[in-house]
């Protein structure tokens, strides 16, 4: 069976939510098989979910039952879920029990907190490798959506559980959510060794949070830089936690400062820092940095992980083998995902990457053979002729005053977002000064918050009606 599900005692625990429900490996195998007699084999499902032990359930049962769920945020705004049930036309739907009411579709079951209905949609031809699928940007609803496949499930889960060195003993703590990649792939990388994943919806400035944490003595925690953010306005530092000894952060680049201030309190405590680096079109983690690293080189996204390889090409695509010379970076694993879907059509498409990918990442390696991110391929200006890293100039800004910025423009100017009015003249100041520009390449304008995705992403796009 899928990621050594049947390889556990039935008692052993899978899952425990934040309201007190549980899941045991035995009634998920029980589960996976119930969930192949409720739809026809290979159906396409919508599978709305929360971060409980239900969506847990849902989400496991149906890739190991053979069906084909799209897993979204249970909470997606009416009009993106419009838009994607229109393109994709699934003929099979389930929300929470509670959101059921809202639609109109026929109920087939309910289970576990969620109501399974037919939509009355025609089954979709799909490819017999095709596992799940995922949308490229959280709970946005773009139409574009990444094509896994059992392989890559597998591969993830052994080579997340072998760098992090997991065993059944394990109770990691999550709070990113079942529909972002990083999320979804705690679950498969905890159940290959028979791990009890701890799962919750609620905020970590809510004291139930962390009563929760506490009780389930959670042995890891793994957030986004956005997440630490937060622990580190609560005065996580002087908590006792005792049963806490690994942090894990991936989701995007990290402040250093702040990355710096985590990587010395672990050691300082006997903990464990490990920072990732990861794309959901490879099931989630590509590399990562040994904790013996943490400090010296703070920044650094590592190694490629286990079984996987990461290499440098420059913009005529051949090698970089010179340690500090920049160029895209490229990935080969078994966690390659198949390709996207844009349409219905495409969930017949077979494996368009073959176990290779550019990632359109900018990034050089050290002597020791550890990678830096620089930048996005696409994340440049051309200033007065002058080529200018947008990503760049966010970290000058954040480096200089500690405040959120982002970054966009055209060739004409760079518009520089901020979130504190007393710095406008700083930064533009400061960027006059570091890019040697004139002061007419940049616009810095004020807004209330940057906007992100759950996983702490700045959504770009959105900025362009600010």
């Amino acid at each position: 069976m899928m990621l050594n599900l049947d390889k556990w005692p039935s008692d052993s625990v899978a899952a425990i939510d934040a309201q007190g429900a549980t899941l045991t490996y035995g009634a998920l195998r029980q589960f996976a098989g119930e969930a192949a007699q409720l739809m026809p084999s290979r159906s396409l499902l919508f599978l709305l979910v929360e971060n409980n032990v239900g969506g847990i359930a849902w989400a496991i049962g149906n890739i190991c039952a053979g069906n084909v769920p799209l897993i979204l945020n249970a909470h997606l705004d009416k009009e993106l879920y419009r838009g994607l049930f229109e393109l994709y036309q699934p003929p099979f739907v389930c929300v929470p029990e509670v959101m059921a009411d809202t639609f109109s579709y026929k109920t087939v079951a309910t289970h576990y907190g969620y109501t399974l209905m037919r939509t009355g949609n025609e089954a979709c031809p799909m490819n017999d490798e095709l596992s799940h699928l995922l949308p490229t940007s959280g709970s946005t609803g773009s139409p574009k959506l990444v094509r896994h496949k059992y392989e890559n499930i597998e591969a993830a889960a052994l080579n997340i559980s072998t760098f992090f060195a997991l065993t059944e003993k394990d109770r990691p703590l999550m709070v990113l959510p079942l529909y972002y990649t990083m999320g979804l792939s705690m679950v498969f990388s905890h159940f290959y060794v028979g791990a009890t994943v701890l799962i919750t919806n609620q905020s970590m400035t809510d004291r139930n949070f962390w009563r929760f944490l506490k009780e389930e003595r959670a042995t890891s925690f793994t957030g986004v830089p956005y997440s630490f953010e937060i622990l580190n306005l609560m005065r996580f530092f002087r908590m006792d936690l005792p049963d806490l000894t690994l942090l894990t952060q991936g989701g995007g680049r990290m402040p250093r400062e702040l990355n710096l201030k985590f990587a010395e309190w672990c050691r300082d405590t006997g903990r464990q820092w490990i920072a990732t680096y990861g794309q959901s079109e490879c099931t989630a983690r590509m590399a990562w940095l040994p904790a013996k690293w943490a400090i010296e080189k703070v920044g650094s996204i590592g190694v490629a992980v286990p079984n996987a390889e990461l290499s440098l090409i420059d913009m005529d695509g051949q090698p970089i083998t010179t340690p500090n010379t920049e160029g895209e970076m490229c990935y080969r694993g078994r966690n390659v995902t198949m390709g996207y879907a844009r349409c219905r059509e495409d969930l017949l498409k077979g494996d368009e990457r073959h176990g290779f990918i550019r990632t359109g990442d900018l990034a050089y390696f050290d002597e020791d053979g550890c990678y830096y991110i620089v930048g996005r391929m696409g994340r440049f200006l051309k200033l007065f002729g002058m080529r200018v890293g947008l990503d760049e100039c966010e970290r000058i800004v954040k480096g200089k005053y500690q405040i959120e910025c982002a970054c966009v423009g055209t060739d004409e100017k760079m518009l520089v977002y901020i979130t504190d009015e007393q710095y406008k003249v700083q930064v533009k100041d400061e960027l006059v000064s570091r890019l040697k520009l004139v002061a007419s390449s940049f616009e810095v304008r004020v807004i209330a918050e940057i906007p992100k995705n759950e996983a702490g992403k700045t959504l770009y796009a959105k900025l362009e009606n600010k």
